[in-house]
């Protein structure tokens, strides 16, 4: 593990974000994981942090809920073939997921909630700050194009203060 600084390597890793990174909580016994696509790294209240999106109906939702921290890994190689179908569409309510894709963990440096055991980029992060979206502050055809099939599905913005940040080789 090289500890590295939250915004090193930060094209490469915006470049995986827009592709296949997951974010893992974990509250009691249960650890979920799950498919990101959107998301930001970036500065807030002089702090860094990593800002995702998760849907209220997400089993992931319900975990962040009590938990407050979340793990962001993105990964610098192959992936288990299953890994972004089984995280990206499969419920953690009725499955594990890990186990089902082949996925293992690792401890977190700093916080409860594991990493993936991937090669890559990692981030733990403490929730600062939870806001859920609605439509009358989005731009009408964003609306339309991500939320006219689920309106009641909007998602919640989660920003985490990233506590620690490093590469797993």
């Amino acid at each position: 593990m090289q500890r590295v600084t939250y915004n090193f390597n930060a094209e490469k890793n915006l470049d995986i974000l827009s592709k296949s990174a997951f974010l893992t909580t974990k509250y009691g016994d249960k650890i979920n994981t799950m498919v990101i696509g959107w998301g930001t790294i970036g500065t807030m209240w002089g702090l860094p942090v990593f800002i995702a999106m998760v849907r209220k109906s997400r089993f992931t939702y319900e975990l962040l809920q009590k938990a407050h921290e979340f793990t962001v890994t993105l990964p610098y190689g192959e992936l288990p073939p299953s890994a972004l179908t089984v995280c990206g569409e499969a419920s953690g309510r009725t499955m594990d997921k890990l186990s089902a894709c082949g996925l293992s963990v690792c401890p977190g440096q700093k916080m409860n909630t594991p990493v993936l055991d991937l090669p890559g980029m990692h981030f733990e992060c403490k929730t600062v700050y939870e806001r859920p979206m609605g439509e009358e502050n989005l731009d009408k055809a964003l609306n339309e194009l991500w939320y006219t099939k689920n309106p009641d599905n909007y998602h919640v913005f989660f920003i985490g203060e990233i506590v620690d940040s490093y590469i797993i080789e």
